[in-house]
């Protein structure tokens, strides 16, 4: 026991003494941002569409087409096979016909008109 508070009393200290005793500043403000001006008068950012829907169409050759409509009904991705690349078409307005090169489509999701690139035109049924 006689050794024992000595002992404690000196960790004790030696705990204190590791401590820094000035006074912590913080300051406020911190580095101007370069950018601050430019993003305030840059333009609003479109996100891109998202998937509103997939439907699996059959034609009336007996070929299927897969159709992810978009939202914002001005644009779809076109698959001939369900793995496939997607095909983007995109129209100029809601209800016009959606487009590119060499695809067109049109309709709603229930049924559709068609056209791909080396085929004619033709309609498809979900």
């Amino acid at each position: 026991m006689r050794f024992t508070l000595p002992f404690a009393a000196a960790s004790a200290l030696l705990a204190l003494s590791a401590c820094n005793s000035e006074p912590e500043t913080i300051v406020g403000g911190g580095t101007p941002d370069d950018m601050a001006a430019e993003l305030a008068n840059a333009a609003p950012v479109e996100l891109p569409p998202s998937v509103k829907e997939s439907k699996t169409y059959r034609c009336k050759d007996s070929s299927l087409v897969y159709i992810d409509w978009l939202s914002g009904d001005k644009s779809a991705n076109i698959r001939t096979e369900k793995a496939g690349m997607p095909t983007l078409v995109k129209a100029e307005e809601a209800g016009k016909p959606m487009v590119a090169e060499g695809y067109s489509l049109e309709g709603s999701q229930s049924s559709i008109t068609i056209t791909l690139p080396g085929k004619g035109s033709q309609s498809c049924k979900s």
